[in-house]
């Protein structure tokens, strides 16, 4: 009976100083299996920072890797993204996407030739915890090119939960010289 008091009394003993331990420097305390945790809340704040942080993560240089981490984290997991226009056989097609398949589709094509996008006008709409943004751009393969590969205008439909921004729907599609933009999405 005496050993087993022992024991349990070791065994009390070994478990204070423990605690006592990982009271003093709580950071210790698994360490090794810690991820780290990117806090992305202000890239969620406002509707201005979902669409700025969004122009932001898919532009770069070519070889620029891209936070897709934090592309994915601007979209509701339920979200589409939804490009229209002519496939090569010339038919009008519209592709719906999850944020995973635009990354499959696009990363490697964005990071052999560069993609840098720029927000070059901005119509916003909010109703409580909806939001609107037609948001026109241009692209380009580099920062240092002066005329634009491509330009369009973004329809992104964002919902405020009460904690944070998300794109539910982002729907584009790019000017062509049968419809090119019209002024009032370009002043």
């Amino acid at each position: 009976m005496k050993k087993y008091v022992f024991i349990l009394f070791l065994s009390v003993i070994s478990i204070s100083v423990s605690a006592q331990k990982n009271k003093e420097n709580p950071n210790k305390q698994g360490e090794e299996h810690k991820e780290h945790v990117v806090d992305y809340s202000k890239n969620v704040a406002t509707v201005s920072d979902v669409i700025e942080t969004f122009y932001h993560e898919i532009s770069g240089e070519k070889e620029d890797e891209r936070d897709w981490k934090l592309f994915k984290f601007l979209f509701h997991p339920d979200a589409k993204l939804i490009t229209a226009g002519k496939n090569d056989e010339r038919q009008f097609q519209v592709k719906f996407m999850g944020s995973g398949d635009y990354i499959k589709s696009s990363e490697k094509w964005m990071i052999s030739n560069g993609f840098i996008e720029k927000e070059i006008h901005r119509k916003s709409e909010v109703f409580g915890k909806m939001a609107h943004v037609f948001s026109t751009f241009e692209a380009f393969n580099s920062k240092t090119d002066e005329a634009p590969i491509i330009r369009g205008i973004y329809s992104i439909q964002l919902l405020n939960d009460g904690e944070r921004w998300w794109i539910l729907n982002l729907y584009w599609s790019h000017e062509t010289w049968l419809h090119p933009i019209p002024g009032k999405y370009l002043d």
